[in-house]
């Protein structure tokens, strides 16, 4: 069976989610989870960057988004009905599938899912060809409910036209530019001009590839309030952070200060404290 068949078919996909904390001055809450999808295991399609590569290539951006949706959405029902939930979808499906704002409504419905409670963030791999299509399947996800989000936000063709195109809800800062960023004045100055940005548009930013304490402080001083890395969680299957009010418990007992002697570069510390509140035992 060719990928693509196995990819479009029960089973093809793999679902995991990543989470999303924020920081406020009486602590961590849980902003939400981000859904990830894989390719089949023992492929060269489990690595994502490989699996979409494959899609574009096939340019079958829509056919899998339609699946991505339909996989990330059946799977996020282990969380409960609280669950705030990101999703990705290529700006190349958003401009040719006139029908995908309706279909995520009946997916949602399937699914007993409230569109308020979802993000959609907006993947743009191509020189932009995004005109008015693509306007009105944002306008659409919006009337929905539906708050949107631009992915790696300073790299690649997330750039200002794309920004001024999707006036984005949450800007996604891409991990070149947080990674290094307490060694790199310069990388911090470009991450406060985006958070700075995000803010005169009504939205918010969030850094991602947080994967160590210094980069965490590094952000956090430039006006960053919420984060996703390998540092806050790992990406795993729902049922390992437990339901959504677990979770959320978990993300409360995170240290309040990067610089406390508890965090630890080698520790996921939401799955951890997860696994805490659950009586389960944890493991490094």
């Amino acid at each position: 069976m060719e990928y693509l068949d196995r990819i479009l078919h029960d089973g093809g996909l793999r679902v995991l989610f990543q989470p999303i904390l924020r920081r406020r001055a009486t602590g961590w809450t849980l902003h939400g989870f981000e859904g990830l999808v894989r390719g089949p295991a023992g492929t060269n399609l489990a690595d994502a960057e490989v699996l979409f590569e494959y899609v574009r290539r096939k340019r079958q951006e829509v056919a899998v988004d339609r699946r991505c949706v339909h996989e990330i959405l059946r799977a996020a029902r282990n969380f409960g009905p609280q669950v705030h939930l990101t999703l990705n979808v290529h700006a190349t499906t958003l401009e040719q599938d006139l029908n995908f704002p309706d279909f995520l409504e009946r997916m949602l419905e399937e699914h007993w899912m409230n569109p308020a409670r979802l993000t959609v963030e907006v993947v743009e791999q191509s020189p932009s060809r995004c005109g008015p299509r693509f306007i009105e399947a944002l306008s659409a996800l919006r009337a929905l409910g539906c708050s949107i989000a631009l992915d790696d936000v300073g790299l690649g063709y997330s750039n200002y036209r794309m920004i001024l195109e999707s006036r984005p809800d949450c800007f996604k800062i891409d991990r070149y530019l947080v990674a290094g960023a307490h060694l790199d004045y310069y990388r911090r100055a470009v991450i406060r001009s985006i958070v700075e940005l995000a803010g005169s548009f009504g939205g918010f930013a969030v850094a991602e590839g947080i994967d160590n304490t210094a980069d965490l402080v590094a952000v956090l001083d430039e006006g960053v309030t919420a984060c996703q890395g390998y540092l806050l969680g790992h990406p795993e299957a729902a049922p390992v952070f437990g339901k959504w009010n677990l979770a959320r418990s978990a993300a409360q007992h995170l240290p309040l200060h990067p610089g406390d002697q508890q965090w630890s570069v080698s520790q996921d510390w939401l799955l951890l404290s997860s696994r805490m509140l659950a009586g389960t035992p944890a493991v490094a």
